[in-house]
């Protein structure tokens, strides 16, 4: 467990209504790029945020001061955000929206100020190209390789979040980033 999160628990599990608002504010930004990334609609991942958090202070004011110390706080949270994400999935009358990324998403950010305008261009739809790839991956995949590669979390906490063993979280990444290589790598061949 991350040291800050021991210490964050800690608080919240002495005094959640005076503390909470320090965990939202440690986790709002890493579980909206989650959310936006599976769900691919910038109001959809508030929407699943908004709701993870809600239900995550509900969980924790009904938990004994032990229980909330116990948490492995990243991967619970991360846990509530992808079945609540798994749950509107189910639900008939919703619909997946394509990947609509605003001009200034963080997902499209380019690093390097120091790109001309042909590479900043080129990066830029780069990145598009892999968003949309990697929402049309199947989400077993979609989410693993999220997790690991934008989420920072190794196969041994993705496997504990998603209950599964390390070598299929292993097998998972390793063929959503083969389909995104190909497909990739395909719509590179076919621009060309």
């Amino acid at each position: 467990m991350d040291q800050d999160d021991g210490d964050l628990l800690s608080l919240l599990a002495t005094d959640l209504d005076r503390h909470f608002r320090q965990l939202v504010l440690l986790y709002q930004q890493r579980l909206y790029s989650f959310a936006l990334r599976l769900e691919g609609s910038p109001q959809d991942a508030e929407d699943i945020v908004q709701e993870t958090f809600l239900r995550t202070y509900h969980a924790l004011k009904s938990y004994p001061g032990l229980k909330v110390r116990a948490l492995r706080l990243r991967q619970w949270l991360y846990t509530i955000t992808l079945n609540i994400f798994r749950n509107r999935q189910r639900k008939p009358e919703h619909q997946s929206i394509p990947l609509d990324i605003s001009e200034d998403s963080p997902l499209l950010e380019i690093e390097d100020p120091s790109l001309g305008p042909d590479e900043e261009a080129y990066w830029h739809e780069w990145r598009r190209e892999l968003e949309m790839q990697l929402a049309s991956l199947a989400e077993r995949y979609r989410v693993a390789v999220t997790l690991y590669y934008f989420e920072d979390l190794s196969y041994v906490e993705i496997a504990e979040l998603l209950n599964q063993p390390v070598g299929t979280v292993k097998a998972h990444v390793h063929r959503a980033l083969r389909q995104l290589h190909k497909a990739l790598e395909t719509q590179t061949n076919g621009v060309s």
